[in-house]
């Protein structure tokens, strides 16, 4: 059994045999056991009712009672111990990004990029906020293409118009519970189109910024496809944490993907994993699989660079009609597979960001009864 310095409020000799059994229950997303992974806070016993917490460093409010399910299957085995009850928190931690200046009010930014558009980014990006949100954390969301910002309408408010309580900041707009700023809120497209690259960082920047943001778990950014001006000036002046690579299945699209994970490599940034989006298609008549845009490009790509594969998520008409009507699937359809996956996906996210760090950290906790 793991040697364990921490004090809890259950005494021997119950302990030894709990903590011998928790050393055995793997945390699948951070591919340590509970013990390892620190998350046990306190044991504590109510008659025949053993109360545990747990905090852990990544949302994962949707797993509750799986994890109960689990804990019970496995202490209940103790005689002493009838049933289980957990109580889980989570410990979001504040993350220095070399040298950089913080954002105020953010703990966290995750870049969401692809090497090449069409292979739909940010669709991937707003399902990930959202979904973060959803597994319990404050999250903030950045529409940084500069060229083509569709954020507004996928969350549903294109008319939005950012207010400034005192002429020097703005306001974000308060949507699906996020926080959400876009380019498109204060120029139209026609306008943002014709920037220059520098220009448009330099805007881009600005608006980061200038925008008031509220207490923020998680700042999420969707960045232009490829890996030009805008994208150099962002990960270079924008306190990174961590960012995430989106790509089809195909060669082409693999190719332009590789491009940004080494750009995010040769400024510094961590790369979190790869979403391998429009994996396959399931026919809605007949229910046979096929994939339009190749096989496993995604897992390969992961492999060759050693990163992991967060999710693979379909090629399905509904994402797209969903985003259309301003409701991103996990809001709209938030109990279906298509949410469960980018719920997957954002735990997994939050998982690696907090395998990550590598500097010395501050933590604040959120509870989430």
């Amino acid at each position: 059994m793991p040697s364990i310095s921490r004090a809890f409020s259950l005494k021997e000799p119950l302990l030894t045999p709990v903590l011998s059994r928790l050393a055995l229950m793997m945390d699948e997303h951070l591919k340590l056991n509970f013990l390892d992974a620190d998350i046990v806070k306190d044991l504590a016993l109510n008659g025949a009712c053993l109360e545990i917490t747990l905090v852990f460093p990544y949302p994962c409010h949707s797993q509750k009672a799986i994890i109960e399910q689990a804990l019970n299957a496995t202490l209940c085995a103790i005689t002493e111990i009838d049933a289980v009850k957990c109580h889980i928190d989570f410990e979001f931690t504040v993350q220095s990004a070399q040298t950089k200046p913080p954002i105020e009010n953010v703990k966290q930014v995750i870049a969401v990029a692809s090497g090449k558009g069409g292979v739909g980014k940010s669709t991937t990006a707003v399902n990930l906020a959202l979904a973060l949100s959803a597994e319990g954390a404050r999250v903030g969301l950045l529409d940084a293409d500069i060229y083509g910002p569709s954020i507004p309408i996928m969350l549903g408010i294109p008319d939005f118009k950012p207010v400034s309580p005192d002429g020097k900041v703005m306001l974000p707009a308060n949507v699906h519970g996020i926080a959400a700023q876009s380019i498109g809120f204060i120029v139209d497209a026609e306008q943002a189109a014709v920037w220059r690259g520098p220009m448009a960082a330099g805007a881009l920047v600005q608006l980061i910024n200038e925008t008031q943001w509220p207490e923020l778990d998680y700042l999420v950014i969707d960045l232009p496809p490829g890996t030009g001006d805008i994208q150099l000036t962002l990960s270079q002046k924008v306190p990174l944490n961590g960012a995430v690579i989106v790509t089809t299945p195909q060669d082409i699209a693999l190719a332009d993907a590789q491009k940004g994970i080494n750009m995010f490599q040769k400024v510094n940034v961590p790369v979190l994993g790869i979403v391998e989006n429009m994996s396959f298609h399931v026919c809605s008549q007949c229910g046979h699989e096929a994939f339009p845009f190749g096989q496993n490009g995604g897992e390969k790509m992961a492999t060759r660079y050693g990163l992991p594969l967060l999710g693979k998520l379909p090629l399905t008409l509904a994402i797209r009609e969903d985003l259309d009507k301003g409701l991103p699937s996990v809001v709209a359809t938030p109990n279906d597979d298509i949410a469960h996956l980018y719920l997957a996906i954002a735990r997994q996210v939050g998982a690696e960001l907090a395998l990550s760090k590598a500097q010395p950290t501050v933590s604040i906790s959120m509870s989430n009864e």
